[in-house]
């Protein structure tokens, strides 16, 4: 669901709020900046002394990522005969078929080069000739030859952060894949530990949290996706802190669970704003 106010500047003051229980606020449920301002009392947010965990989640995290695979998508849309099927038709199609590889093969561009041809077969009435299977092959391979493209400040606060705090990069997806990206960031040396899992979800967070020795009330986990990064993260005993950003893929879109009595959620609208907080 995109950001109603996607191009937003944040003042100095911070517009993230975090609740201890109930149901947090979100910018993202306000329409608009002046009003927001206008019903809120703002104050600065108590910053948490060092020594805490910080997962951190990688794609549209710390680096562009979903972007790519949106352009990829939209080249393979205009493929399609769109007098027969419509670019939203064929994009439900494929979300569809993106989540029937997802079960089946996992994620990375593999599964998602598969998903674009299984989707071709079931729309075209022509079939898929050797032709069209190149050309689409070819819109996913041209992800991997993007370079690594930093969020703003990342590089820096990533610097800042891990001179007080425990740092673990926490990332889901094809585990070589992953790797490669982390290695070509630059951003390895900030973290002790890097854990690339299949899929983020609340037994995986709790083997993650026994394998590290984590203790609950001073580790997070930080990302962009409430359905992998958020929720699931609440749901293991970790306090959260959800990165807003308008390309999050939309099969990682999902309601905000609210944070269970004692643990702690924070809304921010940008990775700079982490090292006023930890």
């Amino acid at each position: 669901m995109p950001h109603p106010r996607a191009d937003l500047k944040l003042d100095s003051v911070h517009m993230a709020l975090w609740c201890e229980g109930g149901k947090p606020k979100t910018l993202a449920r306000f329409p608009n900046f002046e009003p927001l301002r206008q019903r809120l009392y703002h104050q600065r947010m108590a910053q948490f002394p060092s020594g805490q965990t910080l997962l951190i989640d990688a794609d549209d995290t710390l680096w562009e990522n979903n972007v790519y695979f949106e352009r990829a998508i939209a080249a393979f849309i205009s493929l399609l005969n769109h007098q027969e099927y419509s670019p939203a038709r064929v994009r439900t199609t494929l979300n569809g078929v993106e989540r029937e590889t997802i079960l089946a093969q996992g994620y990375g561009l593999s599964s998602f080069r598969q998903s674009l041809l299984n989707c071709f077969e079931r729309l075209s009435p022509n079939g898929l000739s050797d032709e069209k299977r190149i050309q689409i092959e070819g819109f996913a391979n041209s992800i991997l030859t993007q370079e690594i493209e930093l969020l703003p400040t990342v590089a820096s606060t990533l610097a800042d952060l891990a001179t007080r705090h425990h740092l673990i990069l926490m990332t889901k997806g094809n585990e070589a894949e992953q790797a490669d990206k982390l290695s070509r960031s630059g951003l390895a040396s900030h973290f002790s530990a890097v854990e690339i899992v299949a899929e983020k979800d609340p037994p995986t967070y709790r083997d993650v949290m026994a394998r590290h020795e984590l203790a609950p009330h001073t580790s997070w986990m930080i990302g962009n996706s409430i359905k992998s990064d958020i929720n699931p993260a609440l749901a293991a005993g970790l306090h959260a802190v959800f990165l807003f950003h308008k390309d999050t893929w939309v099969l990682e879109h999902a309601e905000l669970d609210a944070a269970p009595e004692g643990q702690k959620l924070l809304e921010l609208a940008s990775f700079a704003e982490l090292a006023t907080i930890f």
